[in-house]
């Protein structure tokens, strides 16, 4: 009987310390600025770098990822974000590789 409790006990922590710890957290990227970006305050710039690269080759309706081109593209937007900190990432991104609408 101890150990059945001793079993659900444990188990139960176990089931609440995993699901907290699988709590969803939502960014708005049209708020992350430049110097957030570059000090990973939001995330990993090379994982906002490829959300970024999805979103704007949505918009355009291309199917195709460039590794490469990704890489280089990244490179220049964090080369402009260093000297612009206080802007928009999203606007930099529009500046720097001509995304806009």
């Amino acid at each position: 009987m101890l150990r059945s409790t001793l079993f659900l006990s444990g188990f139960l922590l176990v089931v609440l310390v995993v699901s907290r710890a699988q709590a969803q957290v939502t960014i708005d990227v049209s708020k992350i600025t430049c110097d957030q970006f570059l000090q990973y305050k939001v995330s990993n710039p090379t994982y906002i770098a490829v959300w970024l690269s999805g979103f704007y080759s949505g918009r355009r309706n291309n199917p195709v990822v460039d590794t490469q081109t990704l890489e280089g593209n990244a490179d220049r937007v964090t080369t402009y974000c260093i000297s612009n900190r206080n802007m928009v990432l999203m606007q930099a991104v529009e500046t720097t590789l001509g995304t806009g609408k």
